[in-house]
């Protein structure tokens, strides 16, 4: 199957889909939550897949993807704002500000959030750009076009620098994730179409 098959958001990913848990959040999944008995990873019936499950209460340990939520801050002029990232991973690298989701956030309000805390730039969300799948770290991003509408951009703890790029010099040799990739291309293609980005050879 290719990655056109399985929809545009495949294209940030590396990974085949229905491989399962991945290894490294199942090395986590021991014991069960509601009555701490050690869980059992088989077939159940009624489910699809294989899953982690309590034989002594039935609670089954269900394992779904977290939600990103990132913007593409655009200046006034039309720039666009990208972060040099100050903690692993990407450590060095440009991506896009954002962050996890919090169960009592909306959306925007989370990209709102993450925003100022990763850039000092306050910003009002607009159009959706995309969404990406990154099976890898288990995570969906969510990736808004977003207006600078005040604050001032300085360093923070995961930003090294923070700056704005014109559209014809996006640091695409050093961006940090095949996600911050692709966002740009959809949001190229959107706002300045006929711009083209290079392939992508670095990140994760």
């Amino acid at each position: 199957m290719t990655h056109s098959d399985r929809g545009p958001d495949a294209r940030s990913t590396d990974i085949a889909s229905g491989a399962g848990v991945p290894r490294w959040i199942a090395a986590s999944l021991n014991f069960c939550s509601r009555c701490g008995a050690e869980l059992r990873f088989g077939a159940i019936e009624g489910e699809d897949r294989l899953r982690s499950s309590c034989p002594a209460c039935g609670h089954v340990a269900y394992v779904n993807p977290r939600l990103v939520v990132t913007t593409l801050p655009v200046t006034d002029d039309g720039r666009i704002v990208l972060l040099r990232r100050g903690i692993e991973p990407g450590l060095g690298a440009w991506a896009q500000p954002g962050g996890f989701l919090e169960v009592d956030e909306t959306v925007a309000e989370a990209a709102v959030r993450e925003t100022f805390e990763e850039t000092g730039l306050q910003v009002r969300p607009g159009e959706i750009v995309g969404l990406y799948t990154r099976l890898e770290a288990a995570v969906v991003v969510l990736v808004f076009e977003a207006l600078v509408v005040g604050g001032t951009p300085a360093p923070t703890p995961e930003a090294l620098e923070v700056q704005a790029f014109h559209a014809d010099a996006i640091p695409w040799s050093g961006l940090a994730f095949k996600t911050t990739y692709w966002a740009l291309v959809d949001w190229l293609e959107r706002r300045h179409p006929h711009l083209r980005a290079p392939a992508f050879t670095v990140g994760r």
